[in-house]
């Protein structure tokens, strides 16, 4: 027997909504569901993990998901949350984030399988776009009210919010756009349940609603919560702005770390949304995090399921030694197999110098490297007195006044780590 989808994301916390009669629709047989994807960019976020999550589960249940890339609602700019419109994109930035999102997608849904529950993705774009404005209102728009699509919380809060300019006609009609998709893939894919976060529950029944009065059928809505942080900040940003799933935006030791630093009490939250251990094994974890929470069971474990998911395990596996260089026992030669990027993200915010290629060509001794040129110490007298208490270390190793600084030194064939005691570090850049 296949999971119950819909206790399968109750015991994870993931249900808000579920429209009455869906659950009961599920358990009849195999269903296909889609989820909506923004393609603005050509990677999605951690933002948009929960609805991948939702989709990775439906399809686990033995159900057939949908991933919807929104390349003609993504023109227009969903109002629910939003206080200003996005731009428009042109075909061929649409088509190439498209692909860049279905890569990401297929770390999570099976689009290779041959069984008849295998994941595909659809853009929205591809039936909008011979759509003339007088057949969309006369076929779809004379079906919903205004006064229906008023009464709707993502119409209401953004007029009737302060901080706002009002809306567009353009934005007004976005969950009739929506709901037309839903109708669409009711009829072309035979998909009768559409899933997405509580934001979009007035856009989603606009959907059920076509599909009752057009299509002469019934569709229904699934939604999840959406995520917050236990401190009040927003999931899925840091200092940064958006963790993207693309490691060229985000660096697989960024996004590790991202994890790593959730609180307890997120971090209790995090690992049965986003993870696929069961509940007996993240039972098994919180009890264990309780016992000594010092230890970060949870963060880890966490931070350990989930990049390796979005990435790969060898990239997991650099984020922790990464990690460890600033947090555990590391060596000079565990620095160098650190990429460019990654060692940069380490080593964010450490003062640093740059100094000439010829500096080290003859070797640059300690003293310059401390305190002349690097400004690591502030004299002399200083970079003397903390080698002969042996408490300076050039890439992770111990060294004394006689050593010098070379080439062979350089790490991705530029940078020196100078380091006094556990936690001072300085980056020379060597130019």
């Amino acid at each position: 027997m296949k999971k119950n989808f819909v206790e399968e994301l109750t015991w994870r916390g993931m249900i808000h909504t579920v429209m009455p009669g869906a659950e009961e629709h599920l358990m009849e047989g195999m269903r296909s569901a889609y989820v909506g994807f923004d393609p603005t960019a050509d990677s999605l976020h951690i933002g948009n993990l929960v609805p991948i999550m939702l989709l990775a589960h439906y399809q686990r249940c033995g159900h057939k998901p949908i991933a919807l890339v929104g390349g003609a609602t993504g023109m227009i700019g969903d109002p629910s949350g939003k206080s200003s419109e996005r731009n428009l994109l042109d075909e061929k930035t649409l088509r190439h984030n498209q692909e860049a999102i279905k890569k990401q997608l297929a770390h999570f849904l099976d689009f290779e399988s041959d069984t008849e529950n295998a994941a595909e993705l659809v853009n929205n774009y591809d039936w909008m776009k011979e759509f003339s404005f007088l057949e969309f209102i006369r076929d779809v728009g004379k079906h919903i009210t205004v006064n229906y699509m008023m009464a709707k919380d993502s119409v209401k809060n953004r007029i009737s919010s302060d901080d706002s300019e009002g809306m567009s006609f353009t934005e007004f009609t976005y969950q009739l756009v929506q709901g037309y998709d839903f109708l669409h893939l009711y009829r072309a894919n035979n998909c009768s349940i559409q899933m997405g976060g509580s934001d979009q529950w007035g856009n989603i029944t606009t959907g059920t609603e076509l599909i009752r009065r057009i299509g002469a059928g019934k569709g229904y809505a699934i939604t999840c919560p959406l995520i917050t942080k236990s401190d009040g900040s927003k999931f899925g940003k840091s200092e940064g702005g958006n963790v993207w799933l693309d490691a060229n935006r985000t660096s697989p030791y960024k996004f590790y770390q991202y994890w790593l630093n959730s609180s307890d009490e997120d971090a209790e939250k995090y690992i049965k949304i986003f993870t696929f251990l069961n509940e007996g094994e993240v039972e098994a974890l919180i009890s264990e995090h309780k016992e000594a929470p010092h230890l970060r069971v949870l963060q880890k474990r966490l931070a350990e399921e989930i990049t390796q998911m979005v990435h790969s395990k060898s990239e997991l596996d650099n984020a922790i030694k990464a990690s460890n260089i600033l947090f555990g026992k590391s060596t000079s030669e565990d620095l160098k197999e650190l990429d460019e990027k990654t060692f940069l993200d380490v080593f964010e915010g450490v003062p640093r110098t740059e100094i000439d290629k010829s500096e080290i060509e003859a070797g640059l001794d300690m003293i310059g490297a401390l305190a002349e040129k690097g400004s690591f110490l502030k004299s002399n007298g200083e970079a003397r007195r903390a080698l002969k208490e042996n408490s300076i270390s050039v890439n992770k190793e111990k060294v004394n006044e006689a050593f010098k600084i070379t080439k062979e030194d350089l790490i991705n064939e530029k940078f020196v780590l100078l380091q006094r005691g556990k936690k001072n570090y300085f980056v020379i850049t060597v130019k």
